[in-house]
């Protein structure tokens, strides 16, 4: 019966501690200064009024740069090709200039005898798991804004 007791007046203590740290003032400890208080019909005229982008012409411009090594404003089918070249002399490993079925399949033949940890030729539910590829983290799409300069203190 105690033990009921003691257990009973415990968690009341432990709901009465929650109430009292969840209904106290929040305090900011941040180190970093205080956001200026905006007034309204007062911009700041070191703001542009509009977010610049990238045109679609700008995206294209860099693309076929990347093609034109000679940067002469024509891209030949050598230059087109030759990132197609580089990737078929990676995959062609005895330099026949045919490609095997077994070498072009190199990387995935690769990947599954790493995950066989066992070495039976054949995959677990836990083994294919390792297979999953690994994906980036996004970025975040949005910059964050320049620091604001701090307010200097008025003298009254």
């Amino acid at each position: 019966m105690w033990r009921y007791l003691a257990g009973g007046v415990a968690a009341l203590l432990l709901v009465a501690a929650g109430v009292l740290l969840f209904k106290s003032p929040a305090r900011s400890d941040s180190p970093l200064p205080a956001a200026p208080i905006a007034v309204p019909g007062q911009l700041d005229e070191r703001l542009p009024d509009t977010v610049p982008e990238a045109s679609a012409k700008t995206r294209e411009e860099k693309r076929f740069n990347r093609y034109d090594k000679d940067r002469n404003a024509q891209i030949t089918r050598e230059e087109y090709l030759a990132p197609r070249r580089k990737a078929f002399a990676k995959l062609d490993v005895n330099g026949d200039g045919k490609l095997s079925f077994e070498e072009w399949a190199v990387k995935t033949t690769t990947k599954f005898t790493e995950a066989d940890k066992d070495k039976s030729g054949v995959m677990t539910a836990a083994e294919f798991a390792t297979t999953a590829p690994k994906r980036k983290a996004q970025r975040p799409r949005t910059p964050c804004p320049p620091a604001a300069a701090k307010p200097e203190p008025e003298d009254s």
